[in-house]
Order: structure tokens, then C-alpha cells, then sequence
């Protein structure tokens, strides 16, 4: 398709989750696999470059935040210690980008990486070791919790127990975040948030962060039941709203996992034929947050397979486009920078 023009091309925007990946040996791609694997194929690589190439595609992308995706682990050290290899490089990339060589664009200049919070109590020597070695840009961690009975949902992804938000060890090491001042990613699915629920209750005092605004489903043992399921969502959304260090990012919807109509990985849609699709869920979740609370993502490159960076950008600006001044710099930039403490 030809390129859109670039929507508010002025517009300051930091991009609050990404990944860097490199797996120079990818499997070939089998027929009739779940479409998640599809994801990787698609982008086999993704460092600095690509991540700038797809930066500075018209918008004006100032900053963005790293989250974990198990790249770069330690080798040759306990388990535990592992994740923190993937701060090491994360931020040797920030400091590359920092130097202004590559221009006034900073990449991850947060970084959310991953400690094992079954750990419990021993979750704090890994975050500590995560702080030292992220130089000032570690700002708290993702630990996956995305999780369905039905294997067909996540499909490559199907790896984590259900329940994991609940479980007294698991507590016992989120509990360590909040004293070092860090936040809690949280990639979960859609049927799951009563668990986020909970959790945000029993500790009001830990920033959370919601991914992909709780990761909507339509495939698996719930194709077709996307428009269904719309009003559980809602209802759990405006529950969670209640817990006021709670905060959503907005995006991750150009993924297979909701089964939008017209995404299938090989289609590529308008800005406008995806401001349309996502918008009961953007809609909804801004009002129910506020836009100080919310904060438009790219979750690239695995967004990639439903749409180019240029394009998302273009559609949430068309889904904000009634938005106050104020709002608009919440949702693209200002939130995140608050959530983060970015510089």
C-alpha cells in the first residue's frame, strides 16, 4: 500500500513499549502453526537500527521505553541472575543513542526488564542487581502472566500457570518493588483481569502498569466472541480504574490475539480502517482512566504483524483527534514520562 501522509507530524510522542531481539537461527515456518509465530518470523531482527528506521518514519518519536521480551539473557550464571543480562544490553543500546550520534531521538531511556518474582523474598538481590546495571534507566519489570486454559489462544506463548498473581511467593517478591521505587508490567488476557484486580488492591501503594489494554481475545475458544466478551471487559476495566496507581497502555491491538476482522498478518489497513476497529477499546479505556492515566504504545516490531509503525501512530491520532491539547500530550507523551521517570 502506498505510504499515508504522517498525521500531526509535529506531535511529541515517546513510545512506551518495545522490544530488541536477535535470533540469527529462526525455525522454518510451518502450515496451519498459530499466528503468534508469525510475529517472529516476520522480524527475525530488531536493534537500534530498525528501531530508529521505524522512529523516524515521519512521526515525531522523542523517546521510548524498552520492555522485556527474555533478549540477551547472562550466560553461564544462576537462573536468576540470567534476565539481568538483558538490562546490560538495553542499556549499553540507551547510552549508544544517548550520545547523540543517531540524532536528538532517545531509545529506551526506560527499561523495563524481568526478575522472577516467585523468587519472593530473593526477587531483591536480582532487582538490585538490575538497578546497578541499568544506569539510572531501569525503571521496573514485566513478569508474564498471560495465561488460558485453551492452548489455542497463546499458542507459542502458552507457557505460564494461571493463577500466577495470586500466589503467596509471587507476592512476597512484588512486594519488593514498590520500597525500590519500581513499577509492575503486567501482559495478561483479557478473562484474567479480576486477578490484576486484586492484586492492585492488595498492594495500593506499587505502580502498575496494564499492557495492551488487557489484551481483548477472539481466537482460540473465543473466536467470534470478540464483540461478546466487549461488555466483561468494560465492566473489569472500569474496576481496575478504581485502583488510582493503576495506569493502561493503549495499544497492542494489531497482534493476532483480539482477531479483528481484516488483520491477518498478510492485509495491511488504513490508519482509518484501524482507528475504526480499535476504537470502542481505546474509547472506553481513556474514559474510564483519563488520559493522565493511559498511554498510546507501539509494542513494536510485534505489532508489526498487523500494521507498519507509521499507520498505528496515524490511527490512534485519528481515534484522539478530538482530544484536548492537554489530553493529547498526556496520552502521547506525557504519561509516560510520569509513569517512567524519564528524564
Amino acid at each position: 500500500m502506498t505510504a499515508e501522509p504522517i498525521l500531526e507530524p509535529a506531535l511529541p510522542i515517546v513510545d512506551p513499549h518495545h522490544h530488541l531481539w536477535d535470533r540469527p537461527v529462526m525455525p522454518p515456518r510451518r502450515e496451519g502453526t498459530h499466528p503468534f509465530e508469525d510475529v517472529i518470523q516476520l522480524t527475525p531482527r530488531y536493534l537500534l537500527d530498525e528501531l530508529r528506521a521505524d522512529a523516524g518514519s515521519g512521526h515525531n518519536v522523542t523517546a521510548t521505553v524498552y520492555v522485556q521480551c527474555g533478549a540477551f539473557y547472562r550466560a553461564g550464571v544462576a537462573p536468576a541472575m540470567a534476565p539481568v543480562g538483558e538490562v546490560e544490553f538495553v542499556n549499553g543500546v540507551a547510552a549508544m543513542s544517548a550520545s547523540g550520534l543517531y540524532g536528538p531521538f532517545r531509545a529506551c531511556d526506560g527499561i523495563v526488564g524481568h526478575a522472577d518474582l516467585l523468587l519472593g523474598d530473593g526477587a531483591a538481590a536480582v532487582l538490585e542487581a538490575e538497578i546497578r546495571a541499568g544506569g539510572g534507566r531501569f525503571k521496573g519489570i514485566r513478569h508474564v502472566n498471560a495465561s488460558d486454559p485453551d492452548p489455542n489462544v497463546l499458542g507459542p506463548m502458552s507457557h505460564t500457570p494461571g493463577g500466577l498473581l495470586g500466589e503467596t511467593t509471587f507476592r512476597a517478591g512484588f512486594a519488593r518493588l514498590a520500597p525500590l521505587g519500581l513499577s509492575f508490567d503486567a501482559w495478561m488476557l483479557e478473562p484474567q483481569l479480576p486477578e490484576l484486580i486484586n492484586l492492585a488492591r492488595a498492594f495500593p501503594d506499587t505502580d502498575i502498569v496494564l499492557d495492551h489494554v488487557g489484551t481483548p481475545l477472539g481466537i482460540g475458544a473465543y473466536a467470534g466472541r470478540l464483540e461478546e466478551r466487549f461488555a466483561v471487559w468494560r465492566d473489569n476495566m472500569r474496576e481496575l480504574a478504581k485502583s488510582p496507581k493503576v495506569t493502561v497502555k493503549v495499544g497492542g491491538l494489531a497482534m493476532p490475539f483480539p482477531g479483528f476482522p481484516g488483520l491477518d498478518g498478510k492485509a495491511r489497513p488504513s490508519s482509518q480502517v484501524l482507528a475504526d476497529l480499535w476504537r470502542p477499546y481505546v474509547e472506553t479505556t481513556i474514559e474510564l482512566f483519563g488520559a493522565d492515566r493511559c498511554m498510546f504504545e507501539s509494542n513494536f516490531p510485534v505489532d508489526r504483524w498487523g500494521c507498519d509503525y507509521a499507520t498505528l501512530w496515524n490511527a490512534f491520532k485519528r481515534i484522539a483527534a478530538g482530544a484536548s491539547d492537554a489530553e493529547k500530550a498526556d496520552l502521547f507523551s506525557g504519561t509516560a514520562k510520569r509513569v517512567y521517570r524519564l528524564a
